[in-house]
C-alpha cells in the first residue's frame, strides 16, 4: 500500500496540483532532475492537466498504473504552438519501481497519437524525431 501511495501523490499533488517541489521528495535523487525536466514542461503546455487513476497494481517494490490523461493545449509542446484544443481520456501506463519510499524508476508507455490527433497536430516524422 505504502508504495502505491507515493505513486498516486504523484498524481494528485504534482501531475495534477503542480506542487513540483515534491519531486525531490518523491524520487530518489537520481531521479528528481529527469522527473523535473518532464514534468515542468508538460504542465507549461498543459497547465490543467488531470490525471485520473484507473488502476494501480503493486508486487514488490514495482507499481503499475493505468491511467487516463485530459488537459487543454496552451503553451508549445514539441515545437507546436498552442491549439487552444483539448484531448480528453488519453491512455497511459507507467511502471514505477520504488527504493525506500520514493521513486527511483519510471517506464512509460503514453498514446500520443491520440494526443496529436484530438489537439489536431501532425504526428512526428521519423525525421523530426531525430
Amino acid at each position: 500500500m505504502a508504495n502505491k501511495a507515493v505513486v498516486q501523490r504523484l498524481v494528485d499533488e504534482v501531475l495534477n496540483g503542480g506542487n513540483l517541489d515534491l519531486i525531490d521528495e518523491l524520487y530518489t535523487p537520481g531521479q528528481a532532475a529527469a522527473a523535473r525536466d518532464w514534468i515542468a514542461p508538460f504542465r507549461a503546455s498543459f497547465p490543467d492537466v488531470h490525471m485520473d487513476t484507473v488502476e494501480l497494481v503493486a508486487e514488490g517494490d514495482v507499481v503499475i498504473g493505468r491511467f487516463t490523461c485530459t488537459a487543454t493545449h496552451t503553451g508549445t509542446w514539441f515545437g507546436h504552438p498552442p491549439t487552444g484544443r483539448r484531448f480528453v481520456a488519453v491512455d497511459e501506463v507507467n511502471r514505477y519501481r520504488i527504493l525506500d519510499g520514493r521513486i527511483a524508476e519510471t517506464w512509460t508507455l503514453e498514446d500520443n497519437l491520440d494526443r496529436l490527433t484530438q489537439l489536431g497536430l501532425p504526428p512526428a516524422t521519423n525525421q523530426e524525431q531525430d
